[in-house]
């Protein structure tokens, strides 16, 4: 087996924001807190823990309890929740959609790497306590972004309509779903444990929200993963404040505007709304604008004055939702939380935030890219020691990787740089000759250096495309490969479901992922099965 690793820096799979971030580029260190290492979160619970309400506490273990009042919950999960009401207790979170039967890997991938950091921080300050929580994305609205997963190169797609939060959302129609899942997933043991819980979580359960927090805690129950609804009203009730700052002030436009000043050199992930709330219902989410001096709510008939408003948010603040702005902040209000881990496309929204966490006086949680897997069977690993190639080979692009291993694989050196090096060394000299003679040469010089660099480098096409002929073999198999580890030329972890490896693996494939993935480090894991 190839044993080099990748950086997540060197992959070629992340924006240039976040390779600056696991660089800890000097321009950025304005915004963040503190960076994620082992040594930095004693500083980071110590300042959560002056900031953290501790009647916070109480409401968050109470609507735990509720949210999980009809589940059959683990001794480990029970115990987590009951530490929340200690002040030495603290979380770590990750969030993810509501995509059906988790959607693509790295669902797993953001729970484990929570659910292992929890266990360093266990190790590294014993005296506290460290709960990973998953943070189910109930009140989104992007039904097409969670509604189907792929198996075994079929897309298995759930059609139904969606006005209001997917978490609200019926879970009729899964069972068409289901009969499809079960044709492509086969008759083993494992396919029939996959089956099993396919229909108690959706075909038992009447929401998408309890579905997943079904699923979600049948995976995870044995290493306490505590799963958390934010469309709760008692949660809500805290975050009334800082919904009443947005209604008047909209202090989260003006911040996070400022802050994408200092973003000016990267792609802006998220742009703020003068006002980054929305107003739902079970079948209604649209957003609260400000015009005309009142507040409506876009699409429909609704109208508010700033007092009647006001008296909503109080009688009611379940109605009223934070967007992908002001969401970080809700989290950060009800949960005692020192980390969020992410993917590179939230911690790039997360950089927009601080400034507007340090207006609203909370404490900025740390930021960690969650970790990201290469899955590989004991086979596939074989065959790629066989074929002479490394980690890196497979993660270059597969013109490079053709390039790079035909130039190796020759008997010929197809590389002319040396040729071409003596070809302008020549040239320099007959330049100053034309100088000293008649400077009119001195154009026909450079074209005909030109048109013979031009020459070499057509050679040197012609001899690596020969080279390809001779080695197509070879070239294939390696192509082949990389097709089968990095399907349709993108990452695994972004296409198939977890359902393609537990019906090979069961069991084995989460028990090697808690074993192996290591959250603090900025690389690749590659995952032998």
């Amino acid at each position: 087996m190839p044993t080099d690793c990748i950086s997540y820096q060197n992959s070629g799979y992340f924006s240039n924001l976040m390779v600056d971030y696991l660089n800890e580029k000097e321009e950025l260190k304005q915004l963040y807190n503190r960076f994620p290492k082992l040594e930095n979160f004693k500083a980071q619970l110590t300042e959560k823990q002056a900031n953290f309400p501790f009647e916070n506490r109480k409401i968050l273990v109470s609507a735990l309890e509720k949210q999980y009042e009809n589940f059959e919950v683990s001794e480990s999960t029970l115990n987590h929740i009951q530490l929340l009401n200690n002040s030495n207790t603290f979380t770590i979170t990750t969030g993810h959609q509501l995509n059906i039967f988790t959607g693509p890997l790295y669902f797993l991938y953001k729970i484990i790497s929570t659910i292992n950091l929890c266990k360093e921080l266990q190790k590294k300050y014993p005296e506290n306590n460290f709960i990973p929580i998953y943070w189910m994305a109930t009140e989104d609205h992007d039904f097409e972004e969670i509604n189907y997963f792929n198996l075994n190169e079929k897309k298995i797609q759930w059609k139904k309509d969606s006005f209001g939060p997917v978490g609200r959302l019926s879970t009729e129609g899964l069972d068409v779903v289901f009969e499809e899942f079960s044709k492509a997933i086969g008759i083993s043991d494992n396919a029939n444990y996959l089956k099993e819980l396919f229909q108690k979580a959706y075909l038992e359960h009447s929401n998408l929200a309890d579905a997943t927090r079904y699923l979600a805690n049948e995976l995870f129950k044995n290493e306490g993963l505590v799963i958390i609804d934010g469309d709760y009203k008692n949660l809500k009730q805290l975050f009334v404040p800082y919904v009443k700052e947005e209604l008047l002030h909209q202090t989260s436009s003006e911040e996070v505007l400022k802050t994408n000043e200092h973003l000016a050199d990267y792609k802006i992930q998220v742009n703020p709304r003068e006002i980054n709330l929305f107003y739902i219902e079970d079948d209604l989410r649209e957003r609260i604008v400000f015009e005309n001096k009142q507040y409506s709510v876009l699409n429909t008939k609704m109208t508010f004055s700033e007092t009647e408003i006001l008296a909503e948010l109080e009688n009611h603040p379940e109605k009223f939702s934070p967007n992908v702005i002001l969401r970080p902040l809700y989290q950060e209000v009800i949960l005692p939380n020192l980390c969020y881990i992410g993917g590179g496309g939230e911690l790039a929204y997360w950089l927009e935030l601080q400034s507007n966490f340090e207006a609203n006086k909370i404490t900025f949680p740390m930021l960690l890219l969650r970790n990201s897997v290469l899955l590989t069977t004991e086979k596939q690993a074989q065959k790629a020691d066989k074929l002479d190639l490394s980690w890196a080979d497979l993660f270059s692009t597969q013109n490079d990787l053709i390039t790079n291993k035909t130039k190796a694989l020759s008997q010929f050196t197809i590389d002319f740089s040396e040729q071409k090096a003596h070809l302008q060394q020549q040239f320099i000299g007959l330049r100053e000759m034309a100088k000293q003679t008649d400077k009119s040469f001195i154009g026909a010089v450079e074209a005909q250096e030109k048109k013979q660099l031009k020459g070499l480098e057509n050679l040197e096409k012609r001899l690596l495309k020969a080279e390809k002929r001779v080695l197509a073999e070879k070239l294939e198999r390696m192509t082949a490969l990389q097709n089968e580890l990095f399907p349709g030329k993108s990452l695994q972890e972004r296409k198939i479901n977890f359902a393609v490896f537990y019906a090979e693996f069961g069991s084995t494939l989460i028990e090697k992922l808690l074993e192996e993935l290591k959250p603090l480090e900025q690389e690749f894991s590659v995952v032998v099965l």
